[in-house]
């Protein structure tokens, strides 16, 4: 059985109302109507939101893959949120052969992922190339002081500002982002500080 520890987001083990699972939560209900074919969920961690995907997106989505670089997580989703249209696989975000082992997707979910990478650009290329030609990518990462620079979170390597996070996705052809509050999602408005960013990213 998995342990609450960290920022792992274990709903079995949580109070239906914790905060932080239902932001979790929240980002995958926004994310589900651009889900369809074949669909990665990387980091996925426990698994929930990876099952969320498959049952809600039975007619739009043809198989999900979850990625998660702890073993014992992705055991713990095998038995916990085990689904006919689900795989769960070990894997390192990082890895530069990634591409080669998953193959490619029509959409990929990112969240809370790229802030505990070392090596964000490998990430980034990783993602791009994992992407089918029109695909959507949808990934969201907490704001901070900015890339490379200590933050309060202990598990962070660095938290971008709102301008670094706006000017990762270049390389897409459409780019919208959105901003979370709680449980809601909205476009940038003038003179709020938003926590969190998400970006929707066609390539």
């Amino acid at each position: 059985m998995l342990e609450l520890t960290g920022e792992r987001v274990i709903p079995k083990l949580m109070k239906p109302t914790n905060g932080m699972l239902l932001k979790h939560i929240a980002r995958y209900y926004f994310a589900i109507p651009y889900a369809r074919g074949r669909v990665l969920d990387i980091a996925c961690g426990a698994g929930y939101g990876s099952q969320m995907i498959a049952k809600a997106c039975k007619k739009e989505v043809s198989h999900v893959v979850g990625v998660d670089i702890d073993e014992d997580t992705i055991q713990y989703a095998k038995k916990t949120y085990n689904h006919p249209r689900i795989t769960f696989k070990t894997g390192d975000a990082i890895d530069p052969h990634l591409p080669q082992k998953l193959g490619r997707f029509d959409t990929i979910f990112s969240f809370e992922t790229i802030e505990h990478l070392t090596d964000d650009a490998q990430f980034l290329n990783n993602i791009f190339d994992m992407l089918s030609p029109g695909g959507i990518l949808v990934l969201s990462t907490p704001f901070g002081r900015g890339r490379g620079k200590e933050c309060a979170e202990p598990f962070h390597v660095h938290q971008y500002t709102v301008k670094e996070f706006e000017g990762l996705f270049t390389a897409y052809k459409t780019v919208d982002i959105y901003y979370q509050r709680g449980v809601t999602f909205e476009p940038p408005r003038k003179g709020i500080k938003y926590p969190l960013g998400v970006a929707v990213c066609t390539k």
